[in-house]
């Protein structure tokens, strides 16, 4: 019985090593950089992370134009987060410049209306847009605010130009973001009826850097 029990065992690892897969080598062919240790070939991290600088440009250039009538989906389709976050925290060392600690009224603001707008939007069309698209065109067309509180480090804003100034970055938001949301939700003639919305967020951005 013994005999039968180790041969039987025996047998078993002989199945077992026969039907192994071989080892793999690792491949020769791929050269590493001896300054990064990465591969040659390897994907760039930003573009792992999903951070294309060639996108953000084409959007805040978007933005930068108020005279654009009109807007490609493939710049608005994807999801980028970076330029908005990288907005909100220039915004935010702005306003710490000029006096106003505000990161908290920032983001606390940033969410409450990326929500809204996102319900809002989901409302009035058919086809939808996810939460992150609202937010990176929200974030987007915050970028002339920003520079108005970069402006009012050097200039004061608490006067009639001031005002006259802030309401008209206020319109330029706005309509930017209008024509974004147009193009990514394929909407007609509702340039108005988006913007007014946008333009109350925006006013609640610009009155922090008002005031």
């Amino acid at each position: 019985m013994e005999n039968d029990f180790f041969t039987s065992t025996f047998d078993q690892d002989q199945d077992q090593t026969q039907f192994q897969a071989p080892p793999v080598q690792p491949s020769m062919d791929r050269k590493v950089n001896i300054w990064t240790g990465r591969f040659e070939d390897e994907s760039p991290l930003l573009e792992e992370l999903g951070i294309s600088f060639s996108n953000i440009t084409q959007r805040t250039v978007l933005v930068l134009n108020p005279i654009q009538k009109e807007a490609t989906l493939d710049v608005i389709q994807d999801v980028d987060l970076t330029g908005p976050v990288i907005f909100c925290l220039v915004f935010g060392v702005f306003l710490l410049m000029a006096g106003k600690v505000h990161f908290g009224y920032i983001y606390g603001m940033g969410v409450i209306a990326c929500c809204a707008m996102w319900m809002l939007l989901n409302l009035m069309s058919r086809t939808g847009i996810d939460m992150g698209r609202t937010a990176s065109i929200l974030g987007y067309c915050l970028l002339p605010i920003v520079l108005l509180a970069g402006l009012g480090i050097v200039f004061p804003l608490n006067n009639t130009i001031g005002y006259i100034i802030t309401f008209g970055v206020v319109l330029w938001c706005s309509k930017a973001a209008s024509l974004m949301f147009i193009t990514a939700l394929q909407l007609r003639d509702q340039t108005i009826l988006i913007m007014y919305p946008a333009g109350l967020i925006y006013a609640c951005f610009a009155l922090l850097a008002l005031f």
